[in-house]
């Protein structure tokens, strides 16, 4: 666990630097950052989908699991959940709590696509993997460089609430770390590439709310990516 004790320190500190840029920069600079956050989220959405879908074992799978995880999402209401935890509640007149709301909502959105640009990819995934299985860091130590980069830009937008998706990124690479030493190696090439693919679709849907262009309520659909896991380990047993 120690590269990913790492990796959240990398986040958490580069959420502050991104922060004390954040209140240096003028309003024009600010929405500036926040547009060229949606148009990245999206361009690297549809790289990853493109990269992958081509390799796909299972062509339908993410249209399964798109469907079906954002019907359990809906049903836990993950969005509404996670945008009443941000909304503060402030006893100020109706203009500054406008002004408060609009600053809740772009934290959820940050938070978002940050989560999914920490752990939704081969480095953040596999890492843990190798943490447990060889005691290796190296991908772990590597992926945590580049979110160091990350979460400065990501918080010189959205601010130091960005520390929060070290969190996110713990229980995530705990989670896989922890199924490895019981599972042993259970990620394998078929199920990186279907778990690249949701979650690249994923990264796109955050783009488009981030752009104002169409808001998917990404968060309800987070439990799309358990789908290809659970499918990728139930398949070879199925006969599939």
């Amino acid at each position: 666990m120690i590269g990913t004790f790492v990796n959240m320190g990398t986040i958490i500190i580069g959420s502050l630097l991104g922060g004390l840029v954040k209140k240096v920069v003028s309003d024009r600079i600010s929405t500036c950052l926040y547009n060229a956050m949606g148009l990245a989220a999206v361009g690297l959405g549809i790289n990853a989908v493109v990269q992958n879908m081509p390799n796909s074992e299972y062509p339908v799978l993410f249209i399964f699991s798109l469907a079906f995880g954002g019907a359990i999402g809906t049903l836990l209401d993950l969005d509404g959940r996670v945008g009443r935890l941000t909304q503060r509640n402030k006893d100020s007149g109706e203009q500054d709590e406008q002004v408060i709301n609009a600053r809740d909502t772009r934290l959820g959105q940050g938070l978002v696509t940050g989560s999914l640009l920490f752990c939704v990819g081969t480095l953040s995934i596999l890492g843990p993997v190798q943490s447990a299985l060889y005691q290796d860091h190296t991908y772990l130590f590597t992926n945590a460089t580049l979110d160091l980069v990350t979460a400065m830009v990501l918080a010189s937008t959205y601010g130091v609430g960005m520390c929060l998706a070290a969190g996110i990124l713990f229980l995530w690479q705990g989670g896989i770390y922890g199924l490895t030493l019981l599972c042993g190696g259970f990620i394998d090439e078929i199920m990186m590439t279907e778990l690249s693919i949701v979650g690249g679709l994923l990264i796109f849907t955050s783009g488009l709310a981030i752009l104002e262009i169409k808001d998917c309520k990404t968060l309800n659909l987070i439990p799309a990516l358990f789908i290809p896991v659970i499918w990728c380990l139930l398949a070879p047993k199925l006969g599939f």
